[in-house]
């Protein structure tokens, strides 16, 4: 028991620190703009091409985004940074289907980038000991994708692109509120 609670509190410390790593939601936030921006130029197939080629900006993105405002989510080091590796890998062999779909079913490749880059997401929390918000951001990303797939089928891309966006930014909000509720807690402050 002392172990787990030894655990429980380094992975919330972690959180707190970070603000849950606020940084890339922030930039995931910001791609998924721009893709809606995307949207509006380019056709589905070249739309696409853009997203896949693209996606490698998010990471630094969100490096240059935590370096100006001081969070150094990538320097910090927990017992469970080695699950991250994993976690990425998981998310990662959503691609094989996203590139199948791009030539097979391209406006379903649409669909399968916005919700399989989410698939880390409840890894992610678990290492921060705040699986719920985590899991409620990929859940809800789910949910939301899948709607516009099928209500709006005239403007889905426009339509995921700025959802995910909104959902990242809506995100970022309350990993800022919570971990600093958190860190409060911690400190014996509440």
């Amino acid at each position: 028991m002392d172990l787990q609670k030894a655990l429980q509190h380094e992975r919330l410390s972690s959180y707190a620190r970070l603000g849950g790593g606020w940084p890339v939601p922030l930039a995931g936030g910001l791609w998924w703009v721009g893709l809606a921006y995307a949207s509006t130029v380019f056709g589905l197939r070249d739309w696409l091409l853009v997203a896949f080629v693209t996606t490698g900006a998010i990471f630094p993105v969100a490096l240059l985004i935590a370096k100006l405002a001081g969070n150094p989510f990538i320097k910090d080091r927990t017992a469970l940074t080695s699950l991250l590796v994993p976690a990425f890998v998981g998310m990662l062999l959503f691609w094989p289907g996203a590139i199948t779909a791009y030539y097979e079913a391209p406006e379903l490749a649409v669909m399968l980038l916005a919700i399989g880059m989410s698939v880390h997401w409840p890894v992610i929390g678990w290492s921060y000991g705040r699986a719920p918000i985590f899991l409620a951001h990929c859940l809800v990303r789910a949910v939301a994708v899948t709607a516009i797939w099928w209500a709006a089928p005239d403007v889905r891309v426009l339509g995921i692109s700025l959802v995910v966006a909104a959902i990242y930014f809506v995100t970022v909000a309350v990993l800022m509120i919570d971990s600093r509720m958190v860190r409060s807690r911690l400190a014996g402050t509440d």
